[in-house]
């Protein structure tokens, strides 16, 4: 692909980001670890066009409220985004601190406060420590760099293990267009539109109607196949931001520079979406889940989402436990109508299952060896269609247990 050819790949925060863009992050207090970055800052030098998709969880968080609205104007100049404190459920203060939030950001940068977007993750029902933020801001603008996107990248962390960013470039008749992309997210995953906090920066120049249209298409595909433990957070937001200082002509689909510019975007998505599996809260497996021969790719889907979310299933995953019969059971509870006695189940390759039961020549040795693996596949084939689908998807550990067990202390 033409994607592939004029493309490469900058992952960390010593590389440069898209052109016009700055970064910031720093610690103010909010987390309790001394020095743990907490509050982040992303700048446009000139107005940036914007995209959004939130959580479906009922019940939203304050920024998320906030950052609805914002976005709906298409056009943007700065992100503001703390960790620590998810600023969910509380209620009429907690609206009016993101408000005080964009604000003072917006009077810091000289920029109409309208065209600031908030973003929080962290633990639901607590007030933010306001004067800790407010006192932060101003310093962070201080702070902003073409440089600072691994700060940021860190500073929006909860229970990672590592910061999430990566940078990809592409060739143009006018030069070199940037895709920067950072993520948080290790628990409450779960493909609801957003299903994490995710930043996407590019200095291509979209049309805002086009820029939705690339961002439902790519979250789709990437990060709505994805699933740690089924939970979706009150805080999951995905913003797309393009200011246009890469390329003096906009990108129009039908144009091989789109085509381009589609497939490098929807492959740094990806690589975040795959980015946030692997470090999935006390996982110490990454297993894709296929389930191919569907009727339509809607009922292979649910299929392989009931597997790759079941309890049963991602334990006996981690216990490198070959029991077949739990995907099998899981299946049978998806409301998907399929034949049972038509299943086959390959586990990296090795026919497990065959029309419905055990195969002859299945190896419990061969499959212990698999499972042993860090990351492997499970393919399911109904023999019924043509369509398929694939999630992603970890092991439930005893560490997810711990991890969450006391996420609030």
């Amino acid at each position: 692909m033409a994607a592939e050819k004029n493309t490469k790949s900058v992952v960390g925060g010593s590389k440069l980001g898209p052109k016009g863009f700055q970064a910031a992050g720093i610690a103010c207090g909010i987390k309790t670890a001394e020095g743990a970055k907490d509050l982040a800052l992303i700048y446009s030098e000139v107005p940036a066009r914007v995209a959004g998709l939130f959580t479906k969880n009922r019940v939203k968080a304050a920024p998320i409220l906030y950052t609805r609205k914002t976005v709906r104007g298409g056009v943007c100049r700065a992100l503001i985004v703390n960790s620590g404190n998810a600023n969910a459920c509380t209620g009429k203060k907690g609206l009016m601190d993101v408000e005080a939030m964009a604000k003072l950001t917006a009077d810091v940068l000289h920029i109409p406060y309208q065209q600031v977007l908030v973003s929080s993750t962290g633990v639901i029902g607590q007030p933010l420590p306001m004067e800790k933020i407010l006192r932060g801001i101003p310093s962070l603008a201080t702070k902003l760099s073409p440089y600072g996107f691994q700060d940021a990248a860190e500073a929006i962390m909860t229970t990672d293990t590592h910061p999430k960013l990566i940078a990809e470039r592409m060739a143009t008749g006018e030069g070199e267009i940037t895709i920067l992309g950072m993520a948080k997210g290790a628990g409450m995953i779960r493909p609801q539109l957003a299903t994490m906090l995710a930043f996407i920066l590019t200095d291509a120049q979209l049309e805002t109607e086009i820029l939705s249209a690339l961002l439902r298409e790519g979250v789709r595909c990437t990060f709505n196949r994805i699933t740690v433990d089924g939970d979706t957070s009150t805080n999951d937001m995905i913003l797309l931001m393009a200011n246009g200082k890469g390329s003096s002509t906009p990108l129009y689909p039908g144009d091989e520079r789109f085509h381009t510019f589609k497939a490098t975007l929807f492959r740094v998505m990806d690589q975040l979406a795959r980015a946030i599996v692997r470090d999935g809260e006390g996982r110490t497996k990454v297993v894709e889940i296929t389930v191919r021969g569907a009727r339509n790719s809607k009922e292979a889907e649910k299929l392989a989402f009931r597997v790759a979310q079941s309890p049963l299933v991602k334990a006996a995953f981690f216990g490198q436990d070959p029991n077949w019969g739990r995907i099998m059971a899981a299946m049978g509870t998806a409301e998907v109508p399929f034949d049972p006695q038509k299943v086959d189940i390959y586990f990296d390759g090795d026919l497990v299952v065959e029309n419905g039961v055990r195969a002859k020549d299945s190896s419990t040795d061969k499959i212990k060896e698999v499972l042993k693996r860090e990351e492997f596949r499970v393919i399911i084939d109904l023999h019924q269609g043509i369509s398929q689908a694939s999630v992603l998807t970890t092991d439930l550990s005893y560490d997810y247990v711990r991890i969450n067990a006391s996420y609030h202390t």
